[in-house]
């Protein structure tokens, strides 16, 4: 209500001074006072964040669209689409959700469905990861492509607007974000943290995204050839390090997920691989390989 009024009253103040410019019997002084005042006033609504979002949601073509990858996910997914529900990015209604579908038996599919009255949902044939966001990208009609895992979980509303403002204003072909593990133990957390530094890290090297959150422009998405579908291991990293450092961003915050991927492997396991893949970072030839990664991952 409070942003309807205020759009009201940017529409009077508008009309008024479009009326007051044919009027030249003003007193040039009251007349410069007067606008000075209206302008601020102006530069008040626009930037308050319910107007701003009404503004944007004015634009009902949508410049972003979500892929979710998922095999068996109904445990975890629901949160991560209730997360995007919650979202303040003013597109959020009308933003497209592909839900990749690996072939799930656990009622994955019904359930991504059941928010089909809160999000532009849609259900599509999946695979391994590499192949379901593929999937999902050769249906985007939008300038940008979001990649997330279904087992995050975005508790800033305003992580998706922050991302998409942070890829437009600098012209980034790729952005991420920081990752956290809330409800891990002080292990989990630690190599997490240690995850995010390597990201930072990146910038000097090869830039360095997971694919729990990846924001591409779609256009170099496309001129990158996409995720090598016959990558077994990596194959965000295989692609995040084609992206020119210059062209790639981290917008603060974070993203949430849970320590499923520690329990399952170990963390030395993990770190074993992450280690090996940043020392094979020019071998492409490493990520086509079976590294037991999707055997073990839940």
């Amino acid at each position: 209500h409070t942003a309807r009024s205020a759009m009201q009253n940017l529409a009077k103040l508008s009309a008024f001074f479009a009326d007051t410019r044919t009027r030249r019997s003003l007193v040039s002084g009251t007349a410069l006072s007067i606008t000075t005042l209206a302008v601020g006033y102006i530069n008040d609504v626009l930037t308050s964040p319910s107007v701003r979002k009404e503004l944007l949601s004015m634009n009902t073509f949508p410049n972003l669209t979500i892929v979710i990858p998922a095999k068996n996910e109904s445990r975890l997914l629901p949160t991560l689409l209730a997360s995007l529900c919650r979202q303040d990015y003013g597109l959020m209604k009308s933003t497209k959700v592909f839900l990749a579908d690996a072939g799930s038996t656990d009622g994955t599919q019904g359930l991504a469905m059941s928010f089909a009255g809160r999000l532009n949902i849609e259900v599509i044939p999946g695979g391994l990861p590499s192949v379901g966001r593929n999937a999902g990208a050769r249906r985007a009609s939008t300038p940008y492509v979001l990649f997330i895992d279904a087992d995050m979980e975005l508790k800033d509303s305003t992580l998706l607007r922050r991302a998409m403002e942070l890829a437009e204003r600098r012209k980034l072909h790729c952005v991420t974000t920081n990752i956290w593990c809330s409800q891990g133990s002080t292990r989990d957390q630690v190599l997490y943290f240690a995850n995010n530094i390597a990201q930072y890290g990146s910038f000097l090297v090869k830039p360095f995204s997971t694919g729990m959150f990846m924001l591409f422009e779609k256009a170099t998405f496309e001129r990158l050839g996409g995720f090598h579908e016959q990558a077994l291991y990596a194959e965000d990293y295989l692609l995040s390090k084609k992206v020119q450092s210059r062209k790639f961003g981290i917008v603060s915050g974070c993203i949430h997920t849970t320590n499923r991927r520690f329990r399952s492997m170990g963390h030395l396991k993990i770190v074993s691989m992450f280690l090996k893949t940043m020392l094979n970072s020019w071998n492409d030839n490493y990520f086509l390989h079976d590294h037991g990664y999707w055997r073990q991952k839940v």
